[in-house]
């Protein structure tokens, strides 16, 4: 699998874990609703600031969002 495509399934199933919703990420990254829905189809490429964002914002590492770790751990989410 690629690796946008795996960052995008991963975002998503964080971001259903913790119940919110796309516009909640949008507004959180201050980005539009469309480039966030992007994000998650795996179809744009995520700056490392905004990578690093995510990690902190799920409590998990950034390799883990990538798909280049099953490990989540990292720190504790706010």
């Amino acid at each position: 699998m690629d690796t946008l495509k795996e960052f995008g399934e991963r975002l998503k199933l964080l971001r259903k874990e913790q119940k919110l919703f796309q516009r909640d990420m949008a507004g959180f990254l201050q980005i539009t609703e469309v480039h966030y829905r992007r994000m998650e189809a795996g179809k744009v490429n995520v700056p490392t600031l905004t990578l690093c964002a995510l990690a902190d914002r799920f409590g998990v590492t950034t390799d883990y969002l990538l798909g280049r770790s099953e490990d989540r751990g990292g720190p504790s989410a706010p």
